[in-house]
């Protein structure tokens, strides 16, 4: 049997499991499977570098399906090898058998790739359109850092395509001449409703490519020696020249007539259409198979793997690091801003462990990344990621998937641009660190298009629900001042996890020192009183310092507590609520549905009777010259917070 008639049996033997296994759930995409069959058989049975019986060994090449909707096709060929699943260590090979369990609560085959759910071949999970390219774009940097020559394909649909985030990839791999990742445009001319737009054809998408500087393969996707072809010219260029794309005219459908041209996007064949379907795959086989055994597919299998691992060592503490960089004189200034705090603690964790990068989105001397950047013993370890925060946040994804700790710094206000790409990185149980600087209001004379303001309810969210490993799927971050950014910049390296830190721009007085330990879900007790419990955090801590001494000239004896993480230990606060009366007042510089939010939920849930009351931002703002004018314009000053806590207690002269 020739190559050609061996890719086309085992293309066609896997398209009939696919038709199979998304009847047996009732639901799937088994039309876009058959149009990837040749490409995925080429690729898992010749051109790929792996081991199915140990899917996540260091060297292997890898294969990101952005187009996460076909990968039944994928699971029929991982059944057909044996290749191994399951969650854990203990991994079994996956069998034809089990195909039939797609989409089944308790199966490792999830309706979409995730590596979280059994099915360690994949590096992240997808299914989101548009962001598995930045994931390959991520592992190809981290084998390339690390000395390896594995390849990383990826696999991208037409339609899908049409995002922004793809194009947002490919600049990033021209800028970091990644040529040892493949984009492969499965052109099969339909997306879900109709057909795909002329600006994602075959022709148009290639000119796109070549415009961009890729070196651009055009082929029939169901061609194998053409798909062959284009791979082995991919394999002898790649990790030098030119990054290569490869565009692939494929039908949907394929070998099927009675499931191609639109109405079949996600709905499978039952019943006498199912029959119909696996007979016209078997005519269509005949004169391109052959009934005689041959061995011209085989898998190869990736370099053996040495274990090159640089331990890290104890990062330099806050003081210890201000006097190495030259910082005494702000040291004794006791002014730093937390924006600031943090790329010192970026600097110095990046020369204690050799697995932390930094990646910036342009902003890198405000968010202060550019102490990292410009470190000519890290700079290699540096990605300038441009506007473009959601390739960006994707690009950690693969990093992190390579053994990185990617930290990802930008505006807060731009970070909400990526909440698609960070909770697929949830999704993925992927290891990334964001850093929002410029967070809430305090920046003032910029206005709200430059404010972080919604994120600190949308990651709220994220820190009520647990992870694959049982933590908190977010933890939120907000410093209020030096000592705490820093500190809680190497939690969050400890920490295997997502986490969102705040930072702010404005300069603020030092409140700590290195004898408090900062922890993730805890909270610091700053001021213990009776009569009422002030709950904020990050900038507001310095607002509410300035309270309590106006209240405290009024007869009231406050407590303050800075609540720097959420989710928190609910229960200690609760207490401390009860030692203050009950009463409870919470403040934010930021919309609704953060801390007073995150509170008024742990009160409901003990049952017990509180009164608390919540300041936050409650319009949208508009510029101001100073931070007094935009506490003041959005009801946030100390006078207000004041007012507002002694009419809390039945005072009203304050």
């Amino acid at each position: 049997m020739s190559f050609e008639a061996a890719v086309h049996a085992k293309a066609i033997q896997l398209d009939h499991l696919c038709l199979d296994m998304c009847a047996a759930a009732g639901s799937g995409h088994p039309t876009s499977g058959l149009s990837l069959g040749q490409i995925v058989t080429v690729l898992m049975y010749h051109s790929m570098r792996w081991l199915p019986d140990h899917p996540r060994y260091p060297t292997s090449d890898r294969l990101v399906l952005s187009e996460g909707h076909a990968v039944p096709i994928i699971y029929a060929a991982l059944a057909d090898l044996g290749a191994a699943v399951g969650t854990g260590e203990q991994l079994n090979p996956l069998t034809t058998e089990a195909l039939m369990t797609l989409r089944e609560s308790d199966s490792v085959l999830d309706g979409h790739p995730n590596p979280m759910e059994g099915m360690p071949f994949f590096d992240a999970a997808t299914g989101s359109l548009g962001q598995g390219l930045s994931v390959a774009a991520g592992l190809a940097v981290a084998a390339r850092h690390d000395g390896l020559d594995k390849r990383i394909y990826c696999i991208i649909g037409d339609g899908e395509s049409r995002e922004g985030q793809i194009w947002e990839a490919i600049d990033f791999i021209i800028d970091h001449t990644l040529s040892n990742v493949l984009p492969i445009f499965n052109c099969n001319g339909y997306g879900q409703a109709d057909k795909v737009s002329p600006q994602q054809e075959p022709a148009r998408i290639a000119a796109k490519l070549e415009a961009y500087g890729l070196d651009v393969i055009t082929i029939d996707g169901h061609d194998p020696d053409a798909i062959s072809e284009a791979f082995d010219r991919f394999i002898e260029a790649a990790g030098a020249g030119t990054p290569m794309a490869v565009v692939a005219r494929t039908i949907k459908g394929w070998g099927a007539a009675s499931l191609q041209g639109g109405g079949w996007h996600g709905k499978p064949a039952t019943g006498e259409g199912l029959d119909q379907a696996h007979v016209e795959l078997n005519a269509t086989g005949v004169g391109l198979t052959s009934a005689l055994s041959s061995d011209e597919l085989r898998i190869y299998p990736p370099a053996e793997h040495t274990d090159r691992q640089v331990q890290a060592t104890e990062p330099a503490a806050f003081v210890e690091a201000m006097k190495r960089y030259d910082m005494e004189s702000t040291l004794r200034a006791g002014r730093f801003a937390t924006r600031k705090a943090y790329g010192l603690a970026l600097r110095v964790l990046g020369h204690a462990d050799p697995s932390v990068y930094a990646l910036d989105g342009d902003v890198r001397n405000s968010t202060f990344a550019d102490w990292f950047a410009t470190d000519a013993d890290l700079s290699d370890r540096f990605l300038e990621c441009k506007i473009a925060e959601q390739n960006m946040f994707s690009v950690a994804v693969g990093l992190a998937a390579g053994g990185k700790i990617p930290f990802c710094s930008t505006f807060s206000k731009f970070v909400t641009r990526g909440f698609d790409q960070i909770e697929m990185a949830i999704n993925s149980g992927a290891n990334i660190k964001i850093v929002g600087s410029h967070c809430g209001i305090s920046l003032a004379a910029d206005g709200p298009s430059q404010m972080g303001l919604p994120d600190v309810a949308w990651f709220r969210s994220w820190s009520t629900t647990r992870n694959y490993r049982g933590d908190p799927a977010c933890y939120i971050l907000q410093p209020a001042d030096a000592y705490a950014a820093y500190a809680l910049t190497m939690r969050m390296a400890e920490h295997d996890g997502v986490c969102y830190m705040r930072t702010a721009r404005p300069d603020v007085e030092f409140i700590y020192n290195e004898s408090v330990e900062f922890e993730l879900g805890r909270f610091e007790i700053l001021t213990q009183g009776r009569d009422l419990l002030i709950v904020t955090a990050g900038y507001m801590v310095h607002e509410c310092n300035k309270t309590l001494d106006a209240l405290d000239k009024a007869g009231i004896d406050a407590s303050l507590v800075d609540l720097y993480s959420l989710p928190f230990d609910e229960d200690a606060l609760l207490d401390l609520a009860n030692s203050n009366g009950g009463y409870i007042l919470t403040v934010e510089d930021n919309y609704g549905g953060g801390i007073g939010s995150a509170v008024a939920d742990a009160v409901t849930e003990s049952g017990d009777a509180f009164t608390i009351e919540q300041l936050y931002v409650r319009r949208i703002p508009k510029s101001a010259r100073d931070e007094d004018g935009i506490l003041e314009q959005c009801g946030l000053h100390h006078s207000t917070i004041t007012k507002k806590a002694a009419a809390m207690l039945g005072v009203v002269e304050v």
